[in-house]
């Protein structure tokens, strides 16, 4: 059975961006990719997870 995956997209402050993905990561989720956002101080995460059964 394939596994069934969450996403959430999450603004980054550049400031405290290693702060904002740690504790994302302690909640069991995983970064995708960082891109740009609307300003040059914030950038836009994304992440997923498996989702639970």
């Amino acid at each position: 059975m394939a596994k069934k995956w969450e996403y959430a997209t999450v603004p980054l402050l550049v400031h405290a961006t290693k702060q904002i993905l740690d504790t994302w990561g302690e909640d069991g989720w995983e970064l995708v990719q960082v891109v740009p956002g609307m300003s040059p101080e914030q950038l836009v995460a994304y992440f997923k997870r498996e989702k639970a059964a």
